[in-house]
Protein backbone atom coordinates (compact mmCIF):
# COMPACT_ATOMS: atom_id res chain seq x y z
CA UNK A 1 0.00 0.00 0.00
CA UNK A 2 1.19 3.57 -0.54
CA UNK A 3 3.07 5.28 2.27
CA UNK A 4 0.68 7.52 4.23
CA UNK A 5 3.24 10.31 4.48
CA UNK A 6 3.69 10.20 0.69
CA UNK A 7 -0.09 10.42 0.18
CA UNK A 8 -0.09 13.76 2.03
CA UNK A 9 3.30 14.89 0.66
CA UNK A 10 4.76 15.40 4.13
CA UNK A 11 7.96 14.22 5.78
CA UNK A 12 7.83 11.50 8.49
CA UNK A 13 8.83 14.12 11.07
CA UNK A 14 6.04 16.54 10.06
CA UNK A 15 4.18 18.25 12.89
CA UNK A 16 0.45 17.95 13.48
CA UNK A 17 -0.17 21.39 11.99
CA UNK A 18 1.84 20.53 8.87
CA UNK A 19 -0.18 17.33 8.41
CA UNK A 20 -3.45 19.22 8.79
CA UNK A 21 -2.44 21.85 6.23
CA UNK A 22 -1.33 19.14 3.81
CA UNK A 23 -4.70 17.38 4.17
CA UNK A 24 -6.58 20.58 3.45
CA UNK A 25 -4.68 20.99 0.19
CA UNK A 26 -5.26 17.39 -0.81
CA UNK A 27 -8.97 17.52 0.14
CA UNK A 28 -9.54 20.53 -2.09
CA UNK A 29 -7.73 18.83 -4.93
CA UNK A 30 -9.35 15.38 -4.77
CA UNK A 31 -12.84 15.90 -3.30
CA UNK A 32 -15.45 14.36 -5.65
CA UNK A 33 -17.65 17.45 -5.47
CA UNK A 34 -14.74 19.47 -6.85
CA UNK A 35 -14.18 17.07 -9.74
CA UNK A 36 -11.55 14.98 -7.98
CA UNK A 37 -11.04 11.23 -7.83
CA UNK A 38 -13.15 9.52 -5.16
CA UNK A 39 -10.68 6.70 -4.46
CA UNK A 40 -7.79 9.11 -4.02
CA UNK A 41 -9.90 11.26 -1.70
CA UNK A 42 -10.67 8.21 0.46
CA UNK A 43 -6.99 7.29 0.66
CA UNK A 44 -5.97 10.84 1.55
CA UNK A 45 -8.69 10.98 4.21
CA UNK A 46 -7.53 7.67 5.67
CA UNK A 47 -3.94 8.93 5.76
CA UNK A 48 -5.04 11.97 7.75
CA UNK A 49 -7.12 9.82 10.11
CA UNK A 50 -4.02 7.82 11.01
CA UNK A 51 -1.36 10.53 11.06
CA UNK A 52 -3.44 13.09 12.98
CA UNK A 53 -4.04 10.64 15.83
CA UNK A 54 -0.90 10.32 18.01
CA UNK A 55 -1.55 6.71 19.02
CA UNK A 56 -2.41 5.58 15.49
CA UNK A 57 0.61 7.43 14.11
CA UNK A 58 2.99 5.70 16.53
CA UNK A 59 1.47 2.33 15.64
CA UNK A 60 1.79 3.11 11.92
CA UNK A 61 5.44 4.19 12.28
CA UNK A 62 6.23 0.91 14.01
CA UNK A 63 4.00 -1.64 12.29
CA UNK A 64 2.77 -0.06 9.07
CA UNK A 65 -0.82 0.05 7.86
CA UNK A 66 -3.11 -2.16 5.82
CA UNK A 67 -4.13 0.88 3.77
CA UNK A 68 -7.90 0.38 4.20
CA UNK A 69 -9.72 3.70 4.57
CA UNK A 70 -11.91 3.79 7.66
CA UNK A 71 -15.61 3.47 6.75
CA UNK A 72 -18.81 3.57 8.70
CA UNK A 73 -22.01 1.78 7.76
CA UNK A 74 -20.80 1.23 4.20
CA UNK A 75 -20.47 4.98 3.60
CA UNK A 76 -17.36 5.45 1.41
CA UNK A 77 -16.69 8.83 3.04
CA UNK A 78 -16.67 7.48 6.60
CA UNK A 79 -19.82 9.31 7.72
CA UNK A 80 -19.95 12.20 5.27
CA UNK A 81 -23.18 14.06 5.98
CA UNK A 82 -24.06 11.82 8.90
CA UNK A 83 -21.70 12.65 11.75
CA UNK A 84 -19.40 10.00 13.17
CA UNK A 85 -15.64 9.69 12.65
CA UNK A 86 -13.36 11.88 10.57
CA UNK A 87 -14.85 12.67 7.20
CA UNK A 88 -18.00 14.39 8.49
CA UNK A 89 -19.36 17.54 6.90
CA UNK A 90 -17.60 19.72 9.47
CA UNK A 91 -14.21 18.26 8.54
CA UNK A 92 -14.74 18.75 4.83
CA UNK A 93 -15.91 22.35 5.35
CA UNK A 94 -12.88 22.89 7.59
CA UNK A 95 -10.60 21.51 4.89
CA UNK A 96 -12.03 23.85 2.25
CA UNK A 97 -12.71 27.02 4.23
CA UNK A 98 -10.73 26.84 7.48
CA UNK A 99 -11.59 26.21 11.10
CA UNK A 100 -13.82 29.29 11.46
CA UNK A 101 -16.55 27.45 9.55
CA UNK A 102 -15.99 23.84 10.60
CA UNK A 103 -15.08 23.57 14.24
CA UNK A 104 -17.50 20.86 15.21
CA UNK A 105 -19.45 19.63 12.22
CA UNK A 106 -23.22 20.24 12.26
CA UNK A 107 -22.95 22.31 15.43
CA UNK A 108 -21.17 19.64 17.48
CA UNK A 109 -18.23 20.39 19.83
CA UNK A 110 -14.72 20.48 18.47
CA UNK A 111 -12.85 17.18 18.58
CA UNK A 112 -10.48 16.75 21.51
CA UNK A 113 -7.16 18.18 20.41
CA UNK A 114 -3.86 16.73 21.56
CA UNK A 115 -1.32 19.03 23.15
CA UNK A 116 1.02 21.02 20.98
CA UNK A 117 4.28 19.59 19.68
CA UNK A 118 7.47 21.11 21.08
CA UNK A 119 10.66 21.81 19.09
CA UNK A 120 14.02 22.32 20.82
CA UNK A 121 17.53 22.67 19.32
CA UNK A 122 20.48 20.57 20.48
CA UNK A 123 24.11 21.11 19.51
CA UNK A 124 26.43 18.12 19.10
CA UNK A 125 30.14 17.64 18.48
CA UNK A 126 31.37 15.51 15.60
CA UNK A 127 32.65 12.99 18.16
CA UNK A 128 29.04 12.58 19.38
CA UNK A 129 27.94 11.84 15.82
CA UNK A 130 30.66 9.20 15.44
CA UNK A 131 29.72 7.21 18.55
CA UNK A 132 26.14 8.15 19.40
CA UNK A 133 25.38 9.73 22.76
CA UNK A 134 22.74 10.39 25.38
CA UNK A 135 22.06 14.06 26.03
CA UNK A 136 19.80 15.87 28.52
CA UNK A 137 17.27 18.28 27.02
CA UNK A 138 15.58 20.91 29.18
CA UNK A 139 12.11 22.08 28.18
CA UNK A 140 9.37 24.20 29.72
CA UNK A 141 6.12 22.50 28.82
CA UNK A 142 2.51 21.98 29.96
CA UNK A 143 2.17 18.67 31.81
CA UNK A 144 -0.82 16.90 33.33
CA UNK A 145 -1.86 18.37 36.67
CA UNK A 146 -1.06 16.00 39.54
CA UNK A 147 -3.61 17.61 41.86
CA UNK A 148 -6.70 16.89 39.75
CA UNK A 149 -5.07 14.09 37.71
CA UNK A 150 -5.74 16.00 34.52
CA UNK A 151 -9.50 16.31 35.01
CA UNK A 152 -9.42 20.06 35.63
CA UNK A 153 -11.96 19.72 38.45
CA UNK A 154 -11.02 20.11 42.11
CA UNK A 155 -13.53 17.43 43.13
CA UNK A 156 -12.77 15.17 40.21
CA UNK A 157 -16.28 15.66 38.81
CA UNK A 158 -16.76 15.27 35.08
CA UNK A 159 -16.96 18.34 32.90
CA UNK A 160 -20.45 19.57 32.03
CA UNK A 161 -21.95 21.17 28.95
CA UNK A 162 -20.78 24.73 28.38
CA UNK A 163 -23.50 27.30 29.15
CA UNK A 164 -22.15 29.83 26.65
CA UNK A 165 -22.27 27.66 23.53
CA UNK A 166 -24.67 24.98 24.71
CA UNK A 167 -22.03 22.30 24.14
CA UNK A 168 -21.53 23.17 20.48
CA UNK A 169 -17.97 24.33 21.04
CA UNK A 170 -18.54 27.38 18.89
CA UNK A 171 -20.50 30.59 18.92
CA UNK A 172 -22.20 31.97 15.83
CA UNK A 173 -23.10 35.46 14.78
CA UNK A 174 -24.63 37.05 11.71
CA UNK A 175 -22.86 39.97 10.05
CA UNK A 176 -24.06 42.21 7.26
CA UNK A 177 -21.83 42.48 4.21
CA UNK A 178 -22.11 44.01 0.76
CA UNK A 179 -23.36 40.64 -0.41
CA UNK A 180 -26.03 40.28 2.26
CA UNK A 181 -26.04 38.57 5.62
CA UNK A 182 -23.36 36.02 6.40
CA UNK A 183 -23.17 33.62 9.35
CA UNK A 184 -19.76 33.08 10.92
CA UNK A 185 -18.67 30.73 13.66
CA UNK A 186 -15.70 30.87 16.02
CA UNK A 187 -14.50 28.73 18.94
CA UNK A 188 -16.35 29.40 22.17
CA UNK A 189 -14.23 31.66 24.40
CA UNK A 190 -15.48 30.00 27.59
CA UNK A 191 -14.76 26.35 26.78
CA UNK A 192 -12.11 27.04 24.11
CA UNK A 193 -14.11 24.99 21.61
CA UNK A 194 -14.31 21.86 23.74
CA UNK A 195 -18.01 22.23 24.46
CA UNK A 196 -17.61 21.35 28.16
CA UNK A 197 -16.53 23.20 31.30
CA UNK A 198 -15.86 22.33 34.94
CA UNK A 199 -17.91 23.88 37.74
CA UNK A 200 -15.15 23.76 40.38
CA UNK A 201 -11.82 24.45 38.63
CA UNK A 202 -8.70 22.99 40.20
CA UNK A 203 -6.75 25.68 42.06
CA UNK A 204 -3.39 24.46 40.71
CA UNK A 205 -4.28 24.39 37.02
CA UNK A 206 -7.32 26.72 36.79
CA UNK A 207 -9.46 23.97 35.27
CA UNK A 208 -7.08 23.27 32.38
CA UNK A 209 -6.04 19.88 33.68
CA UNK A 210 -2.42 20.83 33.06
CA UNK A 211 0.21 23.25 34.30
CA UNK A 212 3.56 24.51 33.06
CA UNK A 213 6.62 22.74 34.37
CA UNK A 214 10.33 22.74 33.55
CA UNK A 215 11.53 19.25 32.73
CA UNK A 216 14.81 17.60 31.81
CA UNK A 217 14.57 14.61 29.45
CA UNK A 218 17.36 12.32 28.32
CA UNK A 219 17.40 11.85 24.55
CA UNK A 220 19.20 9.01 22.78
CA UNK A 221 21.19 10.32 19.80
CA UNK A 222 22.06 7.48 17.41
CA UNK A 223 25.41 7.55 15.58
CA UNK A 224 25.46 8.98 12.05
CA UNK A 225 22.92 11.79 12.52
CA UNK A 226 23.27 14.86 10.31
CA UNK A 227 22.91 18.59 10.77
CA UNK A 228 19.23 19.54 10.72
CA UNK A 229 17.93 16.05 11.58
CA UNK A 230 14.92 15.95 13.89
CA UNK A 231 14.40 13.22 16.45
CA UNK A 232 10.86 12.65 17.72
CA UNK A 233 10.08 11.67 21.30
CA UNK A 234 6.45 10.56 21.19
CA UNK A 235 4.20 11.97 23.90
CA UNK A 236 6.89 14.23 25.41
CA UNK A 237 5.31 17.46 24.13
CA UNK A 238 2.59 19.53 25.80
CA UNK A 239 -0.19 17.70 27.58
CA UNK A 240 -3.67 18.15 26.10
CA UNK A 241 -6.45 19.92 28.01
CA UNK A 242 -8.31 17.81 30.57
CA UNK A 243 -6.72 14.50 29.78
CA UNK A 244 -6.34 14.87 26.01
CA UNK A 245 -3.26 13.15 24.52
CA UNK A 246 0.09 14.87 24.71
CA UNK A 247 1.93 16.23 21.70
CA UNK A 248 5.42 15.13 20.69
CA UNK A 249 8.86 16.53 21.36
CA UNK A 250 11.09 17.18 18.35
CA UNK A 251 14.82 17.63 18.93
CA UNK A 252 16.52 19.46 16.04
CA UNK A 253 20.21 18.64 15.83
CA UNK A 254 23.00 21.10 15.04
CA UNK A 255 26.50 19.74 14.42
CA UNK A 256 29.31 22.07 15.48
CA UNK A 257 32.29 22.49 13.08
CA UNK A 258 35.36 20.40 13.96
CA UNK A 259 38.85 21.88 14.13
CA UNK A 260 40.46 18.95 12.26
CA UNK A 261 37.85 16.97 10.33
CA UNK A 262 35.39 18.11 7.68
CA UNK A 263 32.27 16.03 7.12
CA UNK A 264 31.29 15.05 3.58
CA UNK A 265 28.27 12.77 3.82
CA UNK A 266 29.53 9.93 6.02
CA UNK A 267 33.16 10.43 5.01
CA UNK A 268 35.62 12.55 6.96
CA UNK A 269 38.21 14.74 5.25
CA UNK A 270 41.37 16.17 6.82
CA UNK A 271 44.56 17.87 5.59
CA UNK A 272 47.96 16.30 6.33
CA UNK A 273 51.44 17.61 5.54
CA UNK A 274 54.48 15.42 4.81
CA UNK A 275 58.10 16.45 4.12
CA UNK A 276 59.15 16.48 0.48
CA UNK A 277 61.64 13.66 1.09
CA UNK A 278 58.84 11.39 2.35
CA UNK A 279 56.59 12.37 -0.54
CA UNK A 280 59.43 11.49 -2.93
CA UNK A 281 60.67 8.30 -1.27
CA UNK A 282 57.46 7.02 0.34
CA UNK A 283 56.91 5.87 3.91
CA UNK A 284 54.12 5.89 6.48
CA UNK A 285 52.49 8.41 8.79
CA UNK A 286 50.32 8.11 11.90
CA UNK A 287 47.13 10.18 11.92
CA UNK A 288 44.34 10.67 14.51
CA UNK A 289 40.82 9.45 13.78
CA UNK A 290 37.37 9.96 15.31
CA UNK A 291 36.65 6.25 15.44
CA UNK A 292 39.88 4.96 17.03
CA UNK A 293 42.85 6.68 18.62
CA UNK A 294 45.01 6.73 15.50
CA UNK A 295 45.73 4.96 12.22
CA UNK A 296 48.91 4.25 10.28
CA UNK A 297 48.74 5.29 6.64
CA UNK A 298 51.16 4.43 3.83
CA UNK A 299 52.48 7.33 1.72
CA UNK A 300 53.36 6.02 -1.77
CA UNK A 301 56.67 7.10 -3.29
CA UNK A 302 56.20 10.02 -5.65
CA UNK A 303 53.12 11.39 -3.88
CA UNK A 304 52.09 14.84 -5.11
CA UNK A 305 50.43 17.81 -3.37
CA UNK A 306 46.66 17.32 -3.55
CA UNK A 307 46.82 13.52 -3.64
CA UNK A 308 44.26 11.83 -1.39
CA UNK A 309 45.06 8.92 0.91
CA UNK A 310 42.10 6.84 2.13
CA UNK A 311 41.64 5.06 5.44
CA UNK A 312 38.77 2.62 4.91
CA UNK A 313 35.90 2.52 7.42
CA UNK A 314 37.35 5.30 9.59
CA UNK A 315 34.49 7.71 8.88
CA UNK A 316 30.99 7.95 10.34
CA UNK A 317 28.29 5.35 10.68
CA UNK A 318 25.20 5.43 8.49
CA UNK A 319 21.81 5.28 10.25
CA UNK A 320 20.45 3.12 7.43
CA UNK A 321 22.88 0.33 8.27
CA UNK A 322 25.20 0.82 5.32
CA UNK A 323 28.98 0.44 5.87
CA UNK A 324 30.83 3.13 7.78
CA UNK A 325 32.30 5.96 5.72
CA UNK A 326 36.01 6.53 5.03
CA UNK A 327 38.65 8.97 6.23
CA UNK A 328 40.21 10.86 3.31
CA UNK A 329 43.53 12.65 3.82
CA UNK A 330 44.50 15.49 1.45
CA UNK A 331 48.27 15.70 1.08
CA UNK A 332 50.35 18.83 1.31
CA UNK A 333 54.10 18.65 0.72
CA UNK A 334 56.43 20.70 2.90
CA UNK A 335 59.27 22.30 0.91
CA UNK A 336 62.36 23.06 3.05
CA UNK A 337 63.60 26.61 3.34
CA UNK A 338 66.95 28.09 4.37
CA UNK A 339 69.08 25.29 2.91
CA UNK A 340 72.80 25.84 3.34
CA UNK A 341 76.07 23.94 3.31
CA UNK A 342 75.82 20.20 2.83
CA UNK A 343 72.00 20.24 2.63
CA UNK A 344 72.10 22.65 -0.32
CA UNK A 345 74.86 20.64 -1.99
CA UNK A 346 72.80 17.47 -1.71
CA UNK A 347 69.74 19.09 -3.28
CA UNK A 348 71.87 20.60 -6.06
CA UNK A 349 73.39 17.17 -6.68
CA UNK A 350 69.87 15.68 -6.88
CA UNK A 351 68.85 18.35 -9.37
CA UNK A 352 71.95 17.63 -11.44
CA UNK A 353 71.24 13.88 -11.48
CA UNK A 354 67.67 14.54 -12.60
CA UNK A 355 68.79 16.92 -15.34
CA UNK A 356 67.21 19.88 -13.61
CA UNK A 357 70.27 22.15 -13.77
CA UNK A 358 70.03 25.84 -12.97
CA UNK A 359 72.26 28.20 -14.96
CA UNK A 360 74.59 30.62 -13.31
CA UNK A 361 72.00 33.40 -13.33
CA UNK A 362 69.63 31.24 -11.33
CA UNK A 363 67.06 31.09 -14.15
CA UNK A 364 64.88 28.01 -14.02
CA UNK A 365 63.86 25.67 -16.82
CA UNK A 366 60.75 27.68 -17.79
CA UNK A 367 62.78 30.91 -17.95
CA UNK A 368 65.38 29.30 -20.20
CA UNK A 369 62.74 27.82 -22.49
CA UNK A 370 61.02 31.17 -22.84
CA UNK A 371 64.38 32.75 -23.72
CA UNK A 372 65.00 30.12 -26.39
CA UNK A 373 61.65 30.91 -28.10
CA UNK A 374 62.46 34.61 -28.10
CA UNK A 375 65.66 34.22 -30.09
Amino acid sequence: MPDLYDLLDVAPEATGDEIKRAYRRKAREHHPDAGGDEETFKKVTHAYQVLSDPEKRVRYDRLGDDGTPGTRGGDPFGGFGGGGGFGGIGDVIDAFFGSSFGGGGAGGPRRTQPGRDVLVPLELDLEDVATGVQRPVEIEVAVGCDTCEGAGSASGAAATRCDTCGGAGQVQRVVRTAFGQMATASPCPRCDGGGRTVDDPCDDCGGEGRRVERRTLTVDIPPGVDDGDRLRVTGAGEAGRRGAPSGDLYVELRIAPHEVFERVGHDLVADVTVPFTQAALGGSITVPTLVDDEAEVAVPAGSQPGDVLTVRRAGLRDRSGRPRGDLRLRLSVEVPTGLAGEQRELVERLAELRGEHLDASGRGLFTRLRGAFQR
